[in-house]
């Protein structure tokens, strides 16, 4: 039977009506097909209408194709999951562990070994990000160091890491290491990686990591929550000419785009005949490798409250395969067990649910992340999706 798109439709306006978010876009599919496009509101107040032609900051939503780009690698024998990232990339034997502060002085000292690839997929490779650990945080403050966002190479080869390698899981910039180990192996800048074996053979057109001005005026700009819970747009962007292809975060594209992603995954790594994947290489991604190392019991804790809420650990076993966060049991009404998902800076969220066979993804730009309202409408989209699925197997 049609999928019945009358409640998700409800759901994305009200969002708008009640300035959750200026304007947004929720995209799910079955393996098939896309089932349904929902857009609702404006780029900016006054601005054009969001729409199939929408641009978003990916954010950490690229951390998904990166890491497809480096499975791809292990399948030709290229890349392996138990190499050490230094026998890669020699200029991560630079990175010490930021052990605490002397004073105003950092005390570095030398990790216990290299991280592998397989840790810098799983974020248990030691290194984290400014906005999500105090010490580093600070670290950055003392020295002047350039973070992340700032598009400096420095913020990879000069930070150093929070723990040793293997010790815990930290989410951070190993998916940025990741794509700098993709372009030593193949002989490619990570653009034209991306472009000649994930983007094209999966037609997600419109994505890329340096969008031209046409493509920057279809792009939503970037809003704050502000103390009231309104929204407020701001002139925080990715950076225009980086000194490095933000593997991690750089990418711009569409809901459809992301959406043909997601079925690809869902068909086990192939789409309208092209396959990227083997499909035992996308279940051994969708599957827990964190062999034991421990998720902090308190979730991420914010270290820049204007970037990023506090994420709280989730009610239910989870965990981390090679690129995908886990959710390790049945969500009632929703995801299944074995789901992957993850989400962007921006507040935007995927999942990919091979076991129900359907998976989505919520777009938006907004700060700071993990935005309460933002997050309850997720659930509310997630549960409105399940429900016709259901409707659908019972019809």
């Amino acid at each position: 039977m049609p999928f019945d798109s009358t409640t998700i439709d409800a759901i994305l306006q009200r969002a708008v009506d009640e300035r959750v978010v200026p304007g947004a876009a929720f995209v799910v599919t079955d393996r098939e097909r896309t089932l349904h496009h929902a857009t609702a509101g404006r780029l900016a107040d006054g601005g054009p209408p969001v729409d199939a032609a929408t641009l978003f900051r990916y954010a950490s939503t690229t951390k998904a194709l990166t890491s497809i780009a480096a499975m791809q690698l292990v399948e030709r024998g290229l890349l392996a999951l138990d190499e050490p990232i230094t026998d890669v990339l020699p200029a991560f034997a630079r990175l010490r562990v930021l052990d605490g502060f002397d004073g105003d002085a950092p005390v570095l000292r030398p990790p216990s070994r290299s991280p592998v690839v397989r840790e810098l997929l799983t974020h248990s490779s030691g290194l984290t990000y400014f906005f999500t650990n105090e010490r580093v945080c600070r670290f950055h403050e003392l020295t002047g160091t350039p973070h992340v966002l700032t598009g400096r190479r420095a913020a990879l080869t000069d930070v150093p890491l929070a723990a040793d390698p293997g010790t815990i899981w930290d989410y951070g910039t190993s998916t940025d290491w990741l794509g700098l180990a993709v372009e030593a192996r193949s002989g490619q800048g990570l653009d034209a990686y991306l472009a000649e074996h994930v983007l094209g053979p999966l037609g997600m057109e419109d994505v890329t990591f340096a969008p031209t001005e046409e493509q920057r005026a279809r792009t939503m700009p970037v809003h704050a929550r502000t103390p009231d819970g309104g929204l407020v747009e701001t002139p925080l962007d990715l950076a225009r000419d980086p000194e490095w292809w933000a593997g991690g975060h750089g990418l711009v594209g569409s809901a459809g785009a992301y959406a043909r992603l997601i079925r690809a995954l869902l068909r086990g790594g192939e789409l309208d005949g092209e396959r990227i994947l083997q499909e035992e290489t996308v279940e051994a991604m969708l599957r827990d490798q964190l062999a034991g190392v421990p998720m902090p019991e308190d979730g991420i804790r914010s270290a820049a409250p204007d970037l990023c809420n506090d994420v709280p650990r989730l009610p239910l076993r989870e965990s981390w395969g090679l690129g995908f966060h886990l959710v390790l049991e049945d969500v009632p009404g929703a995801r299944r067990a074995g789901t992957g998902d993850w989400a962007g800076l921006f507040n935007l969220y995927y999942w990919i649910d091979r076991a129900s066979g359907l998976g989505a993804m919520l777009l938006t730009q907004v700060l700071p992340f993990y935005d309460a309202r933002i997050v309850e409408t997720l659930g509310a989209l997630e549960a409105a999706s399940y429900a016709q699925l259901a409707a659908d197997v019972t019809a």
